[in-house]
């Protein structure tokens, strides 16, 4: 789909007064147990109104089908291992790799770890699931665009089809065990100090009993493959399919008293980051019946919401990165591995995969140690690899444990309710009407006595997990003396905090984001809304003041080197879209300046694999310079790095430096992963944009893009600032739109206000929902 005009979507948003009477429509539900209605407002956001709990779930299933149906479909089948029944032999070998990170434990145990309730609820969720799923067979509606090109048809959910997937939680540092221990195979592990920022302050080993020189380099092709979405081949995939860098995934938050806002009330504000698509990953809703009320977003094919209010409280949440899973490496013999001085048998299961065209399903095995699946067999070297990961762990499913949160009502019970909660390990921050703030580091994070969780393990009994640290062993703050609480997924252990033991982790994510936000929240002494939504959408890259310093030393005696020094010494440090100097800085800190320094400071043999290093480290030797990469070759990489970086702005924009911006490098567009099967037609139903966008993985306003097209890939597609007690002023948005039907107008009508850096109000109280309605649906039980 082409831009809408801005200029006329943000004067429907201007527009306050609704129609005197929206049309609506009636129809029968099989399985609603009384009347409801679904109030669906000019920005499709569905306020359902039920006369029980059970029934506001069972339409949640219900309308999540309507608006999102293709989207939850093949997140279900892509998690259950299914999508060879659908789409044929290519997709036999993701399929079983699925299968390996399925919840295979007690169920009785699963669902008593997201507290009372989630059984119940999430049963109602996908019985209004399957309803419309059965009007849609019963030849009631039609079947969705998206199955039509696909050849597929949705299928029935069963409850624990919700909980039993977990490759969809965000994964965490076994890539880099990996990477660290070839590291140190190929040149020591002294020649990984470049691979990734370790924080706090830690010197890791590599642990005994382990030969890095063990770990092949396609060991996580299963756990890369069971966890990644899914693919269809065409002359569009390039454009369909978005590869990020684990560090693009993040989010911002932050909880300000009303001691330090204009109003007077807290501001609780949410910006998750992820990878992009059309549809958006997060959907909104808003939910009434008796005693029941919450409002917010969440995953689509989760039941309730994660980030969003009830009425009293508020919450929302950032990935804390602890360390929740490890590789372990074990001697074997034949079907059986060492462990404690035994052979032990691997436990095996054989399953039935259905293919597309073929008339017998095709069995694969799976294959499983004491700590979690096999990843990996070498016989002719004796060894064998697998994962263990708090996925395997009753409680665990991602973002389900918002089901204890989202309905209590005080602190307490909030902090109570995160007690349990699994994956992915967040920081969850909190607001209430009565004035109250805080911040809790919830998550399952294993406790490892004598190692710290950096690199592989040997499998043979001397490196096991001890318990779970308890939410007391977390840190956790209740009414902060300085009035507000941030995070943006950066080192935030408290000082003090004894992390030499606890082990939580040591793998954060750059803290620019975070200086930024505590830096204008710092100097704001009376927040407003608008100031909060003005910080989520600020292109401001911080680590640009840093560079500057280190630049200044640079004798410009090159044309190019002078007009590139001289343009980012005028550069206001903003990524904003047209801005020049940002083209230059962004091109020459992703591509250019890493690559540099790694070619100096890191042992040939190591330098394919630290590739352009972390940029955290990076800055960190260029700012302390020693044998590794001393003064003089600090400058050298500076000055052929900036070069290299002008070059390419010049060869992609021009000669002229006043063509340049970065928006003309930096530009969203989404496209969906069906474009590659559409016809040239319907492709551009399934496109979004391209548009000119500002912001940096490194900025608050979080816009992370690919290095071979500049594209954006990752960033909050769903933005929430919320007034706490006066809910209505609240304001959010989604981006490209509510809806996952293409040939809907809500499925890209968000995208330009989105691009720019724009909300739209998120109502919540009946005559607020009321004004804005531009569609009723009045739902009966079918006799």
């Amino acid at each position: 789909m082409k831009l809408t005009a801005l200029a006329a979507l943000t004067a429907l948003v201007a527009t306050t007064a609704a129609a005197a009477t929206p049309p609506g429509e009636t129809h029968a539900v099989a399985g609603l147990a009384k009347a409801a209605e679904i109030r669906i407002d000019r920005w499709g956001v569905s306020h359902i109104y039920a006369a029980s709990v059970r029934d506001a779930f069972f339409l949640q299933g219900y309308n999540v089908a309507r608006d999102r149906l293709w989207q939850v479909d093949l997140w279900r089948k892509r998690g259950l291992g299914l999508l060879a029944k659908d789409f044929g032999p290519d997709y036999v070998a993701q399929d079983r790799a699925a299968r390996l990170f399925l919840y295979r434990g007690d169920m009785a145990a699963e669902w008593a770890s997201y507290g009372a309730g989630a059984k119940d609820n999430t049963e109602a969720f996908t019985a209004g699931f399957n309803s419309y799923v059965a009007e849609i067979r019963a030849g009631k509606r039609p079947l969705p665009m998206e199955f039509q090109i696909a050849g597929s048809a949705p299928d029935l959910w069963k409850p624990e089809d919700v909980v039993r997937i977990r490759s969809h939680g965000l994964t965490r540092n076994v890539p880099n065990e990996v990477g660290r221990a070839r590291i140190a195979c190929a040149a020591g592990l002294e020649a990984a100090r470049l691979y990734k920022n370790l924080e706090p302050k830690w010197e890791t080993k590599v642990p005994d009993g382990l030969d890095p020189c063990d770990i092949p380099a396609d060991v996580l092709d299963d756990y890369q493959l069971g966890s990644t979405g899914v693919k269809f081949t065409g002359a569009a995939a390039k454009t369909a399919m978005l590869d990020i860098p684990p560090e693009a995934v993040g989010s911002n938050n932050w909880t300000v008293a009303g001691s330090r806002t204009a109003s007077g009330r807290p501001i609780l504000a949410n910006d998750p980051h992820r990878e992009h698509g059309a549809p958006s990953l997060r959907y909104i809703v808003h939910m009434e019946a008796p005693g029941f009320s919450v409002i917010g977003a969440g995953e689509p094919s989760l039941p309730g919401v994660s980030i969003g209010h009830n009425g009293t409280i508020a919450f929302g949440l950032t990935i804390f990165p602890a360390d929740q899973e490890d590789l372990y490496v074990y001697e074997t013999k034949g079907e059986a591995y060492r462990y404690k001085g035994a052979w032990e048998p691997m436990r095996t299961v054989v399953e039935d995969i259905a293919v597309k065209g073929e008339a017998q399903p095709r069995k694969v095995t799976l294959k499983f140690t004491r700590h979690g699946p096999v990843l990996k067999e070498d016989a002719a070297k004796g060894r064998a690899f697998a994962l263990r990961s708090v996925w395997g762990e009753p409680g665990t499913s991602a973002y389900f444990g918002s089901m204890g949160y989202m309905t209590t009502k005080t602190w307490e019970g909030f902090k109570g309710s995160l007690a349990n909660w699994g994956a992915p390990s967040e920081n969850q921050v909190y607001a209430d009407t009565k004035g109250d703030i805080g911040w809790v580091a919830a998550g399952k994070v294993p406790g490892r006595p004598g190692w710290d969780g950096l690199m592989p393990v040997p499998g043979d009994g001397r490196y096991e997990w001890k318990g779970f640290l308890s939410i007391d062993e977390l840190p956790n703050a209740h009414n902060p003396k300085a009035g507000w609480f941030a995070s943006a997924n950066q080192l935030n252990l408290p000082e003090g905090y004894p992390y030499k033991e606890r082990k939580v982790g040591f793998e954060w994510s750059n803290n620019a984001r975070m200086a930024r936000i505590s830096e204008v929240l710092a100097a704001t002494p009376k927040l407003t809304l608008a100031d909060a939504m003005a910080l989520q959408t600020d292109p401001y890259d911080i680590t640009s003041r840093r560079m500057l310093v280190l630049l200044a030393g640079l004798k410009p005696d090159d044309p190019k080197l002078a007009a590139a020094l001289d343009m980012l010494k005028a550069w206001d440090h903003r990524t904003a879209a047209d801005s020049a100097g940002a083209a230059l800085y962004e091109v020459w800190m992703a591509k250019h300046l890493g690559k540099a320094v790694v070619a100096r400071a890191t042992p040939p043999a190591a330098r394919a694999l630290v590739g352009n290093g972390d940029i955290a480290a990076v800055m960190a030797l260029l700012e302390s310079p020693d044998a590794t990469l001393d003064a003089a070759a600090r400058d050298a990489a500076l000055r052929e790095s900036l070069l290299a970086a002008y070059d390419e702005v010049a060869g992609k924009l021009g000669p002229d430096p006043k063509d340049w911006t970065w928006g003309k490098l930096h530009q969203a567009q989404f496209t969906h992963i069906l474009a590659p099967l559409a016809k040239p037609a319907q492709r551009a139903d399934l496109t979004v944009g391209p548009a000119p966008m500002a912001g940096t993985s490194l900025s608050p306003l979080a816009a992370s893009w690919r290095p071979e097209d500049y594209r954006v890939t990752a960033g909050a597609s769903f933005r929430m600032v919320l007034d706490v007690g006066a809910w209505d002023n609240s304001r959010v948005i989604n981006t490209p739109g509510q809806s996952g039907d293409p040939t809907s107008p809500h499925f890209d009508d968000l995208f330009p206000l989105w691009v720019t850096g724009q909300y739209v109000p998120l109502s919540y109280s009946r005559p607020a929902v009321e004004a804005v309605t531009e569609r009723v649906l009045t739902l009966t039980p079918a006799p």
